[in-house]
């Protein structure tokens, strides 16, 4: 089984980032929720996407598989993501209030009631974190997988926005709002320091304790902290977020205007700004800096684009507007001689520009690494959307929207592939759609439309909280 976050302990060199236009249109973003159009192409993209959380969940426990259509667990994240998903679905008229309530409740119950403890077998979590990988039926433990910090913490957060959401008086929707606060309470965040480290482990197995990689700065950690930090009951320690951007100081790539804190996967810039707005308000390290997190997120965007377009291994089919690298599925995992020298390719991976940190780069491209920045860099995101849609459509576009990823640079008919199929004038196709990578796509586009999840979780007592301790100030947080 892949461990997703054994991905994180990867790292590599130096990438010059090209120049970044729009920067002007970026910070104009910052200031009201005026309703933002796309194109009608795009609505398309977002009802399908849409689609594949409301249909592939399990109504008698809400929980949601991991990938679809081959057969999966549920991942914990993909219900976090399926949690925030159910409102747009209702703010569009997509499905009504009372059936996105019912399925929320129907969630939260399960998560609260289902059998906790650290028994190796036959449970769900432990100390109020969950595994990673959980039995679609049970609930319980999938296989060896971990308690998960990260995992647990995009479930949460899709708890906290349900219980922001739901705010009416009647029965049902005061208990979603309870349980929302009885889930995130029960956590207990110092569980991942039990051994005496200062970061928060990566997770935990009753085999063998505690993960020894940590979250440090900078990947998709963040809202590791600002939960940890905010919790009611079993906080982080108040300097939690000095120990996270301790490590900052590698991760800094590019001059100028193109200088900003790396992660090589743009999924790593993308899975906290889902839920929290990093617009206009700054920390220690950004107001030395003279941006936000935000804006740091836009200029690692173009600096993915420029790398994608810059094609230094000279992959076929990259383009201006096909690019896009995150953790996506791949085509397998062989050594082939490509173009003349010896090449590797992966099954799933974390997947961004050689020369950041966990820089790998193996041709493969995944939709949601483009999509899922649509609020940094529009500009470049919705061109890049209509060019996969039109150049690769046929292949990488379905019932659900966009498959996970694509490699038009294998070709080999002749391997035994790890997903997907090969045609041989084109490349490899995925053919399954990843939870974790479509919450990206839809929650984003909410996001550029009207602030949608953001404006929510900007009046979420534990989120403002845990800015706060982390030392933000400005902005909408003052």
């Amino acid at each position: 089984m892949i461990d997703r976050r054994a991905l994180l302990s990867r790292s590599s060199l130096l990438l010059a980032a090209s120049a970044l236009p729009g920067a002007a249109a970026a910070q104009s973003r910052d200031k009201g929720t005026a309703v933002r159009t796309l194109p009608p192409f795009y609505e398309d993209i977002e009802y399908r996407t849409f689609r594949w959380f409301w249909e592939t969940a399990r109504r008698d426990n809400g929980l949601v598989p991991d990938r679809y259509p081959s057969p999966s667990f549920c991942s914990i994240a993909s219900v976090g993501f399926a949690l925030t998903a159910y409102p747009v679905g209702v703010e569009r008229g997509w499905i009504t209030r009372a059936e996105a309530r019912d399925l929320t409740l129907t969630t939260l119950r399960f998560f609260w009631e289902a059998p906790q403890g650290p028994e190796p077998s036959g449970r769900i979590g432990h100390a109020g974190f969950f595994y990673h990988f959980i039995d679609m039926i049970s609930g319980e433990r999938f296989g060896k997988t971990e308690l998960s910090s990260v995992d647990t913490t995009l479930l949460l957060m899709g708890v906290l926005f349900a219980g922001q959401y739901y705010d009416r008086a009647d029965a049902k929707e005061r208990e979603i709002r309870d349980l929302a606060q009885k889930l995130y309470a029960r956590a207990d965040w110092n569980f991942f320091r039990a051994d005496g480290r200062k970061p928060v482990s990566m997770g935990w197995h009753p085999e063998r304790g505690l993960i020894p990689s940590s979250w440090t700065g900078y990947n998709e950690g963040m809202f590791v902290y600002i939960l940890g930090l905010g919790a009611p009951v079993h906080a982080l320690p108040a300097d939690s977020w000095d120990v996270w951007t301790a490590t900052y100081p590698h991760s800094w790539r590019g001059e100028g205007q193109t200088r900003h804190i790396a992660f090589a996967p743009l999924f790593g810039h993308q899975y906290s700004q889902i839920w929290i707005d990093f617009r206009g308000i700054r920390d220690a390290v950004m107001r030395e800096a003279g941006m936000d997190y935000f804006e740091n997120s836009r200029r690692a965007t173009y600096a993915a684009r420029a790398y994608c377009i810059a094609n230094p291994q000279g992959w076929d089919g990259w383009s201006k507007d096909i690019w896009g690298l995150t953790a996506c599925d791949g085509p397998g995992d062989f050594k082939i001689t490509f173009k003349g020298k010896p090449t590797e390719f992966f099954s799933y991976s974390a997947r961004g520009p050689l020369g950041q940190p966990d820089g790998r780069d193996d041709g493969t491209l995944a939709p949601t690494a483009a999509l899922g920045a649509l609020p940094f860099a529009p500009e470049i995101v919705i061109p890049a959307a209509e060019a996969m849609r039109r150049e690769h459509g046929d292949l990488l576009y379905g019932k659900y929207g966009f498959f996970d990823s694509f490699n038009p640079s294998f070709r080999w008919t002749d391997r035994k592939l790890s997903n997907g199929r090969v045609d041989p004038a084109r490349g490899w196709y995925d053919t399954d759609y990843i939870g974790i990578d479509q919450g990206p796509i839809l929650l984003q586009a909410a996001n550029y439309r009207s602030d949608f999840v953001w404006k929510r979780m900007r009046s979420c007592a534990p989120i403002r909280k845990g800015l706060k301790l982390a030392g933000f100030t400005g902005g909408w947080l003052a």
